[in-house]
């Protein structure tokens, strides 16, 4: 009895190795389980670009029956095949099939070698746990400049808030300034007008007394002054007579009277009214006050103005979908390379500096050069000062992730055609997937 059982024991356990052994040599190696449905067994297989039937032994049978060579997966009889490295624990992909059998380990697995003599190991493990924690370590690094993103973006909408704020308020005194402007000018003409109408009726009451014949200052006849130049009366005037009654009142000349004075201020000398009459004086000083007055609010309104317009100007630019560009505004970078000191600054130019000291803009803010599904990426400054024997000066700046905001390179892959890279956390995307690798082990 228990001789019979062993010996049935024996048949089994035969059994089951030989049906093992069949099944694994109708195993179709090189396929992905994507493509699995197309060998499962039957008695035909049609070629996965439909160009031909053919009987299912002859799949793996290292001849090429199909053009694709979708039949021969796991041989290197197709030229154009390409097998399947399942590489569990690692990354999946395909080789080309002239690579299979051919004493170099290709699959992590060693899938590839199987029928070669080359003693392959299965490093997939070791393989997929390295990676892993290269991915993770470019994760957390990914994630710290994604934190700084976010920062930089909170701090660009609240710099927005504030300079929209910051207009209103300009705005608002601009508009005071307006009003202010308005009345001071009005005032200041009216000012005006009262001390030219006090001069107007103070020199018209001085020319009617001066013209009344008891006037001291009324214009003496010819013959009179004929008279009081011929001291001997000879009835004709000499040189000497001249010359006798000129020295005195050149020597009296810078002793004017007040009568004088009088007299050279209805004639046109500045001040001399308002110097006399405590009326026309009080009304040019508020003339003048009123002028000043104006002179100043007109100052502090082209000040404002200014302000606004620039502000204006700097809220018009595109800082990116959530603003997250806009802390690079009024800021620079330099970067040296050999002799020359390169500056981007962000929004405004690009400038070369030379060992002498020389600048040179190697062009101005244009505007976003990057593709359309990412705008953001390429700045372009164009418009520069154009070269010797050349064309303008143009700089295209690549925005790429990083850490710190920095400008890391500048080339001239052309004349006078100048590439920067500027590094900067608001450059960076969060990753859309993760490279394929099996977490069985």
């Amino acid at each position: 009895m228990f001789t019979n059982c062993s010996l049935g024991h024996c048949h089994i356990v035969i059994a089951v190795i030989l049906w093992s052994i069949c099944v694994d040599s109708r195993k179709i190696r090189g396929i992905s389980l994507s493509y699995k449905r197309f060998y499962r067994e039957r008695k035909s297989f049609l070629c996965i670009d439909g160009s031909k039937m053919i009987p299912f032994d002859q799949v793996n049978d290292d001849y090429c029956d199909c053009m694709d060579g979708s039949d021969e997966p796991g041989t290197a009889a197709c030229p154009n095949g390409r097998f399947y490295c399942t590489n569990l624990g690692y990354r999946s992909h395909y080789i080309p099939s002239s690579r299979v059998n051919d004493g170099i380990c290709d699959c992590c697995d060693a899938s590839d070698e199987y029928r070669s003599q080359t003693p392959c190991q299965n490093t997939c493990r070791n393989l997929g746990q390295r990676e892993r924690a290269e991915v993770e370590g470019q994760t957390r690094v990914l994630g710290e400049r994604l934190r700084l993103k976010q920062l930089l973006i909170e701090e660009g909408v609240l710099t927005w808030r504030e300079k929209q704020a910051q207009l209103r308020d300009l705005q608002r005194v601009s508009d005071d300034l307006q009003t202010q402007l308005d009345d001071l000018r009005k005032e200041e003409a009216r000012r005006k007008e009262e001390a030219d109408s006090l001069r107007e009726r103070e020199i018209g009451a001085r020319d009617t007394a001066d013209n009344s014949p008891t006037s001291p200052y009324r214009p003496e006849s010819p013959i009179s002054v004929f008279k009081e130049l011929d001291s001997n009366r000879d009835g004709s005037i000499t040189v000497d007579e001249v010359q006798a009654k000129l020295s005195p009142v050149q020597d009296e000349e810078h002793a004017l009277s007040e009568d004088e004075a009088v007299i050279k201020g209805r004639r046109g000398v500045p001040g001399s009214l308002a110097d006399e009459d405590p009326n026309i004086k009080a009304a040019v000083s508020a003339a003048e006050k009123a002028a000043a007055d104006l002179k100043r609010v007109e100052d502090a309104y082209e000040t404002v103005y200014m302000e606004i317009r620039d502000l204006r100007e700097k809220l018009s630019i595109d800082y990116g979908s959530e603003r997250e560009f806009l802390f690079l505004h009024d800021q620079c970078f330099q970067l040296k390379v050999y002799e020359y000191i390169y500056e981007l600054c962000p929004f405004s130019q690009v400038t070369q500096k030379s060992a002498s000291g020389e600048v040179v803009s190697l062009g101005k803010w244009g505007s976003w050069a990057g593709p359309p599904e990412n705008p953001y990426c390429q700045m372009r400054y164009e418009s520069g000062e154009p070269c010797w024997q050349g064309p303008t000066r143009n700089t295209m700046v690549m925005l790429i992730c990083g850490t710190e905001t920095a400008l890391r390179s500048v080339k001239e892959p052309s004349k006078c055609q100048y590439v920067m890279e500027l590094q900067t956390p608001v450059s960076c995307q969060p990753a859309l997937r993760q490279r394929g690798i099996h977490s069985e082990l």
